[in-house]
């Protein structure tokens, strides 16, 4: 059996991790779509698809879940709710159950015919990429709330730098 997982992973945090290692329990292999793909460079979705696949290969290595066990694939958004699930199925290996907390791909799935469970949140007020970039921009502890690893990809790419330099608002002369 396989999985399917969307989300923007903006940052991939420990909350991530610990629904893919829930839904690992269920599954034998889980397909992780980086949602929005074609978005970077802005306070809600500073880092690119690419950046977020590093993010998350490293992070998932880090915690011990073999290659073996997931598939990462970006998927861009389409500006028609009808047709993104025939989308995400184009880009996307065979799955058995699509996991979402979120109501529209809850229904879209639904619709086409997908068994859709919602995966079991872990503190989710805590562990959340709101929080985290909050965090960056207040220069308060976002470190705690991700893996290692991703602290060390966010620093590689000057991530906190560039959250910093996207809430600057325009100064007109």
């Amino acid at each position: 059996m396989r999985g399917l997982l969307v989300g923007r992973m903006q940052p991939v945090h420990d909350g991530h991790l610990e629904v893919i290692k829930r839904i690992l329990d269920d599954v034998n292999e889980v397909i992780i779509g980086i949602g929005s793909a074609q978005l970077s460079h802005t306070i809600k979705d500073p880092f690119t698809a690419g950046e977020r696949v590093m993010m998350l290969t490293k992070a998932l290595t880090e915690n011990g879940i073999p290659a073996s066990k997931y598939y990462i694939i970006p998927i861009q958004d389409v500006a028609c709710n009808s047709i993104w699930v025939a989308h995400v199925k184009m880009l996307t290996p065979p799955f058995t159950t699509v996991y979402s907390g979120n109501s529209l791909v809850h229904r879209l799935f639904e619709e086409d015919g997908h068994p859709v469970k919602v995966p079991p949140l872990f503190n989710r007020k805590v562990y959340s990429g709101t929080e985290v970039r909050r965090r960056m921009l207040e220069s308060e502890d976002w470190q705690s709330l991700v893996p290692k690893s991703v602290v060390d990809v966010i620093n590689e790419i000057e991530g906190v730098a560039r959250l910093h330099d996207l809430s600057r608002k325009e100064v007109n002369e």
